[in-house]
């Protein structure tokens, strides 16, 4: 962003909307500020021109007289070039010398019109109504024979009233286009932060689901190859229904591995259009988890379970299957009861019971995140999730969930 972009950046309340802080933090001036201040300059020096020959050619004026007014005249155009380290004080002295100098008068209104722009308004108007009050004083110490007192007056009250209001337009303007800036500037900022929130958000439902699904299945694994390590006189059927399983499981992991990665690699890409699980493919969560040696019971009191929304079926699924996951690394042996009650309008709930474990056993090591991820998701959802241990040192998992009705 170059300087003169940023002067245009600065917030209102500051004293100058064009430049930072007086130019205290600037001493340059840029090619604009050039044209601007030998425009003004020329602008000045031609009112003062205009006013020195209309004195020189008025007989009556002394040559001393002439000359200083030239002097007086140069010198306040010169102080134009020092405006904008010091407006207001640039300002003050040129509305005390056009009192009695005419050939300040352009120089004067420069100023006014700079300090308007520039400066807030309780500068302005002090200076400004300073001027109003001083503009009687030039034509009754040195009249001019072409104008009356009244007109010559009425003239330079018109012309200050003018510039300032001109100059007051021009600073309105400018904070006008600083705030659409500063606005565009912070939608554009605040869509960033919502697309960054969006992909954090998507990414975290990525994770949520990598967890639910990858645990299932290596903990599966895990049981089974345990087994097959603790076990090697097992019968050969048993030998073969674990390979069977563990040969399954490392398969539908695969499966699921490759849609996540599909769909991080590019959405809407991969396999991603695997069918998702609903409330009406529990029964084969459960007959998944008994083929791997699980005794688990299914109290399903849902009628339809179709007419169940997509996303509330895939919720229960997932806190079911998480839960069995929990169970089989936790409390292995034991029965794990799942029930699934709700209706339309009232809510769905769903519970998943175990007892505690009975005997030793391999315990498989876990993140302790999955439990939290389910209550992420039943929140996600609308609905709330408890879990604990129970009384007889089994663990409970319940869950509400909305069912519109």
């Amino acid at each position: 962003m170059t300087r003169t972009e940023y002067r245009w950046l600065l917030p209102s309340a500051m004293a100058d909307p064009e430049l930072p802080g007086d130019r205290r933090g600037r001493t340059r001036r840029t090619v604009r500020d050039w044209i601007v201040d030998t425009t003004a300059f020329l602008c000045a020096a031609a009112v003062g021109m205009v006013a020195a020959a209309a004195i020189e050619a008025d007989p009556t004026t002394p040559e001393l007289v002439l000359l200083t007014d030239i002097l007086l005249g140069t010198l306040a155009c010169c102080a134009l070039w020092v405006r904008r380290r010091w407006p207001v004080g640039v300002a003050l002295g040129l509305v005390l010398l056009s009192a009695v100098e005419p050939v300040a008068a352009g120089a004067m209104l420069v100023a006014l019109f700079g300090l308007a722009v520039h400066r807030p308004f309780r500068p302005v108007a002090v200076i400004g109504g300073l001027a109003l009050l001083l503009t009687p004083v030039q034509p009754y110490l040195r009249p001019d024979p072409d104008t009356s007192f009244l007109g010559a007056t009425f003239i330079g009250v018109l012309l200050t009233l003018l510039v300032i209001s001109w100059g007051m337009a021009v600073r309105s303007r400018r904070q006008l286009v600083v705030s659409l800036r500063e606005r565009a500037r912070r939608a554009e900022t605040e869509a960033e932060l919502r697309a960054e929130q969006a992909q954090r958000l998507a990414r975290e439902a990525i994770a949520r689901e990598m967890h639910d699904v990858l645990a299932h299945r290596l903990t599966l694994l895990s049981v089974h190859a345990g087994a097959l390590e603790f076990r090697p006189d097992a019968p050969t059927a048993e030998v073969a229904r674990a390979a069977g399983v563990i040969r399954d499981s490392a398969h539908e992991a695969l499966q699921d591995l490759r849609e996540i990665i599909g769909v991080l690699r590019s959405p809407g890409e991969g396999d991603g259009d695997r069918p998702q699980p609903t409330l009406a493919t529990l029964d084969e969560l459960m007959a998944e988890s008994r083929l791997a040696g699980m005794r688990v019971t299914l109290d399903n009191r849902i009628d339809d379970p179709a007419a169940a929304p997509a996303a509330t079926g895939r919720t229960v699924y997932r806190i079911a299957q998480e839960a069995l996951t929990n169970a089989r690394k936790h409390a292995p042996g034991t029965e794990v009861t799942v029930s699934v009650t709700g209706a339309p309008g009232e809510g769905l709930t769903v519970e998943v019971r175990n007892p505690a474990p009975v005997g030793p056993f391999e315990r498989v090591p876990g993140s302790g995140q999955g439990l939290i991820g389910l209550t992420e998701r039943a929140t996600l959802a609308g609905g709330s999730l408890d879990h604990g241990p129970l009384p007889d040192g089994g663990f409970r998992v319940h869950a509400t969930l909305p069912w519109p009705a």
